[in-house]
């Protein structure tokens, strides 16, 4: 098995470093390098995967050989690679050719996609997945499997919702996982049903488990290709390493990448919080990987999402008085995983939505600091969305990561306040409160619960104009941030957050040559929503280069 998959990306992964003599680039412009003592520069020199030079272009020439590769930004600017904080690489390679519903804006729209792919797949019968609805740009009515089961009526169907936090299963899903009608609730999750009781099809956290063990298994063949794809589509929108939140089965992938040379981006990969041993003794046997794949990060969840109404709150949501979440996992169980890992030495990054689930694992972080004593661990809180205000200078004070996506917030921002408010929305997506308080930020997409386009991650953090138009000059302006800031999240703070702030997030000497060129100076207040990537750089190899009159969409091998 393995032999035929080399043998397929044999001649499409290329070597990840050059063999023969260490060639050169000089990389001209307005760069930003992201050096707190030389901010801006004129040239680098790249000598074969990492940087020989930063600096003027005159001292730059006289360290070129006359053979050298020469990029020129001319309007743009250079920055450093950008860096995804938090990201599902091969589910979003999966959803790249999948049903796409994530603009489905009529009830009639989401029927008919459907029916028009379960009538076009080559294998009847075949399970659609994948899918990343959202109901709210329809006017909110939740989806039922009454809407599609004429449509799929042998189809197997279980498409999620944009967050990951819920999915909707037709009657042909629910019946191949054995779930009836009698099914009884599942802890930590939540079962939709309708005012006689019967199952929706709308499976909520945990009890997305019941239609999720009936899902045929992806090949490892097809796993790898969609890894493929994803990189591709990464290095396109300028993304050079990304923090990989899955499973072991994933790293096996990534291994088996690396092994055939597939890698086009840099891997730091977590794996499942309740599974550290596992990963202790990983690391303990064979290390944490090289300058490509590194392990070494754990994932864990306190709750759910907003959209879905189970991020764990302190009081109710607004329009649902009796509600306030619920937990994934319990206090207790958060509490246990993460002493042990902390005492492995490995790295714990936990989702946490709402501002209990906040409170609390900043609870539990502060506890087991505090046992263990000082050592630089790094803990982060993924997505720290709803901040209650008081937990805000924790962050700075415990040293815990924020590690958010900003796009959410130009998302979630359409009808956040009606959930929860215009007081808890102060501090929703809080960017500009911690980084007054000292908080370090890493910056991410969570592809493929929102696109995978950093350039609209760094617009949304500084502008924050929501996608529905409705607040053109910030939805909660307070939390804005400027272009610079929002470009240390997806650079050297991102780096820092994987401990790999030696070789990545800045233009510096000695670093890896991982950078990007833009076809405009954003820095400079050039529209970022309209910037371009022009060449993707890692280690010192041009992965992407747009052809002329190409967006950004499709990555070109040059």
């Amino acid at each position: 098995m393995v032999a035929a998959i080399a043998l397929i990306f044999h001649c499409v992964a290329g070597p990840q470093v050059a063999s023969g003599e260490a060639p050169q680039t000089l990389v001209a412009g307005r760069i930003w390098t992201g050096q707190s003592e030389l901010p801006w520069a004129e040239a680098i020199v790249i000598e074969g995967e990492r940087i020989l030079f930063v600096g003027d272009r005159e001292a730059a020439a006289k360290r070129l050989r006359p053979d050298a590769t020469v990029i020129d930004a001319e309007q743009g600017i250079v920055v450093p690679g950008l860096i995804d904080a938090h990201i599902h690489l091969i589910d979003g390679g999966l959803h790249l050719t999948s049903v796409q519903l994530r603009d489905a804006d009529t009830r009639s729209k989401f029927v008919d996609r459907i029916g028009a792919f379960a009538k076009a797949q080559r294998q009847e019968g075949a399970w659609i997945t994948g899918g990343d609805w959202d109901h709210t740009v329809w006017g909110g009515e939740l989806p039922d499997r009454a809407w599609i089961d004429e449509v799929t009526p042998k189809t197997p169907v279980w498409i999620s919702r944009l967050d990951g936090h819920m999915a909707l299963a037709n009657s042909a899903a629910m019946r191949a996982a054995g779930v009836g009608d009698d099914v009884t609730d599942v802890a930590g999750g939540e079962i939709v049903r309708d005012a006689n009781g019967r199952p929706t099809g709308l499976f909520k956290d945990n009890a997305m488990s019941l239609i999720e063990r009936a899902v045929p298994p992806i090949s490892l063949g097809d796993r790898l290709t969609a890894a493929v794809a994803a990189m591709e589509y990464l290095n396109a929108q300028g993304v050079t390493a990304v923090h990989h939140m899955g499973t072991w089965q994933d790293v096996e992938v990534f291994r088996l990448a690396h092994k055939l040379g597939a890698l086009k981006v840099r891997i730091y990969a977590c794996t499942p919080l309740g599974q550290w041993q596992r990963l202790a003794e990983e690391v303990s046997r064979a290390g944490r990987g090289d300058e490509w794949l590194q392990i070494g990060g754990l994932k864990g969840f306190v709750d759910g999402s907003l959209g879905s109404h189970t991020a764990a709150f302190l009081t109710p949501f607004d329009d649902a008085p009796k509600d306030r979440g619920l937990l994934v996992n319990s206090t207790e169980d958060l509490e246990s995983w993460t002493e042990g890992a902390d005492q492995a030495g490995l790295q714990v990054a936990v989702h946490a939505i709402g501002d209990r689930a906040i409170r609390l694992k900043l609870d539990v972080f502060e506890r087991v600091a505090k046992r263990h004593g000082e050592r630089d661990r790094r803990f982060r809180i993924e997505h720290a969305q709803h901040i209650d205000p008081a937990d805000i200078p924790r962050f700075g004070d415990l040293g815990v990561i924020a590690s958010m996506q900003p796009y959410h917030a130009i998302d979630d921002g359409r009808w956040a306040e009606r959930v929860i408010g215009a007081r808890r929305s102060e501090t929703t997506y809080a960017f500009r409160s911690l980084i007054d308080a000292g908080a370090r930020l890493a910056f991410g997409s969570d592809w493929f619960v929102a696109p995978a386009t950093p350039l609209a991650g760094i617009d949304a953090a500084v502008n924050r104009r929501t996608l529905d138009g409705k607040y053109p000059d910030g939805w909660v302006p307070a939390q804005k941030i400027s272009v610079e800031e929002a470009l240390r999240a997806y650079t050297s703070g991102a780096a820092f957050a994987a401990f790999r702030e030696h070789d990545l997030g800045t233009l510096e000497a000695g670093k890896l040559a991982d950078l990007v060129v833009l076809d405009r100076d954003i820095a400079r207040g050039d529209a970022i929503a309209d910037a371009i990537v022009n060449v993707t750089m890692v280690g010192g190899r041009i992965v992407y280069q747009r052809r002329k009159g190409e967006t950004n969409g499709s990555a070109h091998r040059p």
